[in-house]
């Protein structure tokens, strides 16, 4: 058995995890001769989690110091939850220059042991926000997906599938007030083209949270989407403080039955509704065209005027319009989106009633 994995099997066995750091906790020993060891902040089942100080730098700042520790013993998976956690570190390290993803500041091993270090966010999740001050409005829940979508573009833009946003991955930091989202532990590179949802690799298991994770994630085939529905499912527990286990579930079609809990805007309606879709092809595919709908709703009476716009001659078809090399202006051609997007609303809806 290769040793690190033999020390991973040991550690498993051990009283509550008490690995090293965990005897250290509030010594006045240094790990490495450089990090105070504060106390534990969470266990799971893919390691420890622990507050630290780094006495090397002015002012002994807080990190966070994780520790691979898996319950686990079976030696493959040990490897694999060895794997992921070396992925981990891997991708922190590409996405750690933005501001609403933890910074990482080491990785290491030490006699046999796996160790990461980030940068340590000190506020509350979203979790913990609305038990404490209730749902959130529409207004509040639309700015925290415009501040949210672009993180989002950020790690998609990356390669990267988070697999696992829910409010208790998503930090509000106490400093300055921004969402951090967090426990990159749970993602999986894209090394694929997304478009091909019906590839399964023997080597995919299940990552994720039940009720959050769309129905292609748990058949272990996740999209850049399937963050796109969690984040969805999040929106709705800022609005309800419901989890999504308290939803029901439209029995034809499965879809998430939220509209006789939470009324919203028109607008913002349709957009939860298509970041909800159980169909991958409803469904939004970037973080991109939320915001464009989001930040186009300001407008729509404005362009309301232009709905029937048309140049020189009224009966000359949009696409006779976008296909004959004229200028159009930006209002034309945006009032020729919002018409074709309303055709299409207006025939899935006449299809519904048909069917």
């Amino acid at each position: 058995m290769n040793p690190s994995v033999a020390r991973l099997d040991n550690l498993r066995f051990s009283p509550q995890h008490r690995t090293q750091l965990g005897q250290m906790c509030g010594s006045d020993q240094l790990f490495r001769d450089r990090y105070s060891i504060q106390r534990v902040l969470g266990r799971g089942g893919f390691g420890v989690t622990f507050l630290a100080q780094d006495a090397k730098l002015p002012g002994s700042p807080l990190c966070v110091i994780k520790q691979l520790c898996p319950k686990v013993n079976n030696p493959l998976t040990l490897r694999r939850a060895e794997q992921r956690f070396e992925r981990e570190a891997t991708i922190l390290g590409q996405l750690g220059s933005h501001a609403q993803v933890p910074r990482l500041l080491d990785y290491f091993e030490e006699d046999d042991e796996f160790y990461l270090v980030q940068e340590y966010i000190k506020g509350w999740t979203l979790a913990k926000e609305v038990k404490r001050e209730g749902a959130l409005s529409e207004t509040a829940v639309k700015r925290f997906l415009l501040e949210m979508l672009p993180v989002l573009t950020y790690i998609h833009q990356h390669g990267v599938i988070h697999r696992d946003i829910k409010p208790p991955n998503i930090l509000r930091s106490q400093d300055d007030g921004r969402l951090v989202l967090i426990d990159f532990g749970a993602v999986k590179e894209q090394f694929v083209d997304p478009d091909m949802t019906t590839e399964r690799h023997s080597t995919t298991h299940f990552v994720g949270t039940l009720g959050f994770a769309p129905v292609e994630q748990l058949a272990l085939r996740p999209t850049y989407a399937s963050d796109i529905f969690a984040l969805g499912v999040t929106c709705l527990y800022l609005l309800t403080g419901k989890p999504p286990m308290q939803f029901t579930h439209d029995f034809v079609t499965g879809e998430v039955c939220w509209r006789n809990v939470v009324t919203v805007s028109d607008h913002f309606s349709r957009v939860l509704d298509r970041m909800l879709k159980v169909s991958l092809r409803d469904r939004f595919q970037s973080a991109v065209e939320i915001q464009r709908a989001l930040e186009l709703e300001p407008h729509l009476s404005d362009l309301q005027t232009c709905m029937n716009l048309r140049l020189a001659v009224e009966d000359v078809s949009d696409d006779r319009l976008l296909n004959s090399g004229r200028y159009l202006p930006p209002t034309v051609r945006t009032a020729i989106a919002i018409r074709r997007w309303q055709s299409k609303v207006i025939a899935k809806g006449t299809r519904k009633l048909v069917n």
